[in-house]
C-alpha cells in the first residue's frame, strides 16, 4: 500500500497545532478555570494588612482591560526600609479554590528580591483571579489580589 504526499501532508496539517497545545505552558489549565468559576464564592474575611508590609505592584500586563493570552508578566516586589523582600516566601493561588501555582511560575520564572519576570504565559479564556504574597526580612506578609479578563 502506497501514501502519497498529500496523505502525510494533511496528516501533518491535522496534528501539528496539537503539538503546539502540548507545549503551551499552561499558567492554569482551561480544566481549573472552569472549576473556579463554576464554585460557589468562598467567604472572604475582610483583612487589614500589617502595618509597612512589603506591596506587590502588576507592571504588565495592564489589568484595566482585556488581555490576550499568551501575556508576559512582570511583577515588582516594595518593601518597606530597612526590611527586604524574602523571594522564597512568594506563593501565588489560583480562583476561588486557590489552587497553588506557586511552582508552575517558579518553573518558567525566577523570582528575585525585586519581583517576577514571565516572558510569557499561556491562560484561558474567561475571567480569572490570583492571589499573591510576598514576606519581607521582619516576617510581614503582603498580599495582592488580582482580577483580570483573557479575551
Amino acid at each position: 500500500m502506497k501514501f502519497s504526499s498529500t496523505f502525510f501532508a494533511l496528516v501533518f496539517i491535522l496534528i501539528a497545532p496539537l503539538q503546539v497545545l502540548a507545549d503551551t505552558f499552561w499558567l492554569v489549565t482551561p480544566e481549573e478555570m472552569l472549576k473556579s468559576i463554576s464554585a460557589k464564592p468562598s467567604f472572604k474575611a475582610k483583612v487589614v494588612p500589617p502595618l509597612d508590609a512589603p506591596t506587590i505592584d502588576v507592571i504588565t500586563p495592564k489589568l484595566d482591560s482585556p488581555i490576550g493570552s499568551p501575556t508576559p508578566i512582570l511583577l515588582k516586589f516594595i518593601p518597606k526600609i530597612p526590611a527586604n523582600v524574602k523571594p522564597e516566601t512568594f506563593r501565588a493561588y489560583y480562583g476561588s479554590f486557590q489552587i497553588d501555582i506557586t511552582n508552575r511560575l517558579l518553573g518558567v520564572a525566577q523570582v528575585t528580591s525585586q519581583g517576577i519576570n514571565l516572558r510569557e504565559a499561556s491562560l484561558p479564556k474567561g475571567n480569572h483571579t490570583i492571589t499573591l504574597n510576598i514576606q519581607d526580612s521582619e516576617g510581614r506578609v503582603g498580599s495582592k489580589t488580582i482580577e483580570f479578563e483573557i479575551k
